[in-house]
C-alpha cells in the first residue's frame, strides 16, 4: 500500500527524498519485520488483556494429565489474533498489493484464520471441547487447497523465467509463453530468457533440480498437461491439509510451534530472495519465479510476528494462540512453500511437523492394531504428540522447546543446502 502511495506521489507531484528507499525489497522486509514486532509488543499486551477480562480461556489441557497444566489454568487463549494482525497490517502496508503473490497470501493468511478462529469460538463459547467439526476443518483445508492450485496452474502472472534452452529441455513450447523476451548479458554474449507458465517444480538432490509434474501422467507430455490437474490439485490439497493440521498438533506447550513457525517463515523467506533473484537462481540452479520478492515481504511479516508472539508465549505463556494462530500458521507455510515450488521440500523444512504429525498416526494405528490383535491397546509413546512424550518422561518443557528449536535450526540448513546437493 505505501509503495503504492509513493508510486503515486512521484507520478503527480514529481521526486522526494527517501522515496527511492520503498523500490529495495530488503528495505521494505525490514520495515515489515519492525512494524510486525511493534504490533504484537504494543496490541499483544492489550488484547492479552482483553482476552483476561473476558475470560477466554481453554482449561481442557488439565485432562492430559501432564505436569505444570494446573498452573496454567485460566491463561488466555485465541491469541493468535495478535499473530495473524502483526502479518496482515505490515504486509498490507509494505507489499504490492497487486501482486498475485501477495494476494494469494492474505487470502490464505484471512481464511484459515476465519476456521481457526470459529474452532475456537465453540470450544471456549459454546463449551464443546471438540470444537468445529474435522469434517468442516477438511472442508475448509480443501477449498484453500483447490484455490492454490487452481492460480498455480491458470494464472498467468505466476510463471517461471528459463532460457530458451532449458525450456526446451523441461519440454515447454511457444504456447507455454506468457511474455516477450528478456535478454540478459554473459561473457558469452546474449543469453535469450523468457517467461514460461509451467508445473515444474524444485526437486532436492536430482543433478538438473527440475520435475514438471506433467511427466508423472500416463501418456504423451501434451497429454499430461490437459489432465495434469487430476494429480496436481489433491496433491496440494494433501499438503495444505497435512502442514496445516501438523502446526496445529505442535502446538502443544508455551513456544513450540511460534518458534518452530518463526524459523521455517525465516528460510522461507531466503528461498524467496534467491528464487527472485536471476543472478542468485542462477547460481543455485533453482527455479528463477518473477514477481516472488514480495514474498519476502510477507515471510519477514510472519517471523516478526512470530517472534514478537513469543514475548506472551514463551515460557510462563501468558497467552495460547489457539487453533486460530495454529491452523493460519500451517496454513501460511504450506502456501509459502508451493508458491516457491519448495513443496518437495516440506519434509525437510518442516520436520518438526512431521515427525509430531507422524507420532500421532503412528500412536493411533498401533494402539488400534494391538487392541484387535490382543485385546488390549498398546503405545508406542507415553504419549502423542511426541513432545508429550518427552513431558511424560520428566523433561521440562522449556528444555523439550529449545531442543526442538535446534533441531529446526538444523533442518532449514539442511534445506538450504539441499539446493545445491545434486
Amino acid at each position: 500500500m505505501l509503495i503504492n502511495l509513493v508510486d503515486w506521489l512521484q507520478a503527480n507531484f514529481g521526486h522526494f527524498k527517501g522515496a527511492g528507499l520503498f523500490q529495495y525489497i530488503t528495505f521494505r522486509a525490514g520495515v515489515a519485520i519492525i512494524i510486525s514486532l511493534l504490533i504484537s509488543l504494543v496490541l499483544g499486551g492489550r488484547i492479552i488483556k482483553y482476552l483476561r477480562k473476558q475470560q477466554i480461556s481453554d482449561d481442557n489441557r488439565e485432562e492430559l494429565g501432564l505436569a505444570g497444566l494446573a498452573a496454567k489454568k485460566g491463561t488466555p487463549t485465541m491469541g493468535g489474533v495478535i499473530i495473524i494482525l502483526a502479518i496482515l497490517i505490515p504486509c498490507l502496508l509494505m507489499s504490492k498489493l497487486d501482486n498475485i503473490y501477495v494476494i494469494i497470501m492474505v487470502m490464505t493468511t484471512s481464511w484459515m484464520a476465519i476456521i481457526g478462529f470459529v474452532d475456537d469460538y465453540i470450544k471456549v463459547f459454546k463449551k464443546n471441547k471438540a470444537g468445529l467439526s474435522g469434517r468442516y476443518k477438511i472442508i475448509g483445508q480443501v477449498v484453500l487447497g483447490i484455490i492454490i492450485a487452481t492460480a498455480m496452474m491458470f494464472n498467468r502472472d505466476i510463471k517461471v523465467r528459463v532460457e530458451t534452452n532449458a525450456a526446451r529441455e523441461l519440454g515447454l513450447t511457444e504456447a507455454d509463453r506468457v511474455s516477450s523476451f528478456i535478454y540478459i548479458e554473459d561473457r558469452d554474449g546474449a543469453i535469450e530468457k523468457a517467461d514460461y507458465k509451467t508445473n515444474v517444480t524444485n526437486v532436492p538432490f536430482l543433478k538438473n533440480n527440475h520435475l514438471d509434474y506433467a511427466w508423472l501422467m500416463p501418456g504423451d507430455v501434451e497429454t499430461g498437461k490437459k489432465w495434469l490437474w487430476l494429480l496436481y490439485i489433491p496433491f496440494i490439497i494433501i499438503v495444505v491439509t497435512a502442514v496445516s493440521n501438523a502446526a496445529n498438533l505442535t502446538d502443544g506447550i508455551d513456544g513450540l510451534a511460534t518458534g518452530v513457525s518463526g524459523i521455517i517463515g525465516a528460510t522461507l523467506g531466503i528461498l524467496a530472495y534467491v528464487s527472485s533473484n536471476a543472478i542468485a537462481a542462477n547460481y543455485l540452479n533453482i527455479l528463477h519465479l518473477p514477481g516472488t520478492e514480495e514474498l519476502v515481504v510477507f515471510s519477514a511479516c510472519l517471523v516478526g510476528a512470530c517472534i514478537g508472539f513469543l514475548w506472551y508465549n514463551a515460557f510462563p505463556a501468558q497467552v495460547f494462540m489457539g487453533d486460530t494462530g495454529s491452523l493460519t500458521l500451517g496454513g501460511i507455510i504450506a502456501a509459502l512453500a508451493i508458491l516457491l515450488r519448495k513443496e518437495l521440500l516440506i519434509p525437510v523444512l518442516c520436520g518438526i511437523f512431521v515427525v509430531e504429525n507422524l507420532s500421532v498416526v503412528l500412536q493411533v494405528a498401533y494402539f488400534k492394531y494391538t487392541k484387535k490383535r490382543y485385546g488390549e491397546g498398546r503405545r508406542i509413546f507415553l504419549m502423542s504428540p511426541l513432545h508429550h512424550h518427552y513431558q511424560k518422561k520428566g523433561m521440562h518443557e522449556v528444555k523439550i522447546v529449545t531442543r526442538f528449536w535446534i533441531i529446526g535450526i538444523l533442518l532449514a540448513v539442511m534445506t538450504i543446502i539441499t539446493l545445491k546437493i545434486r
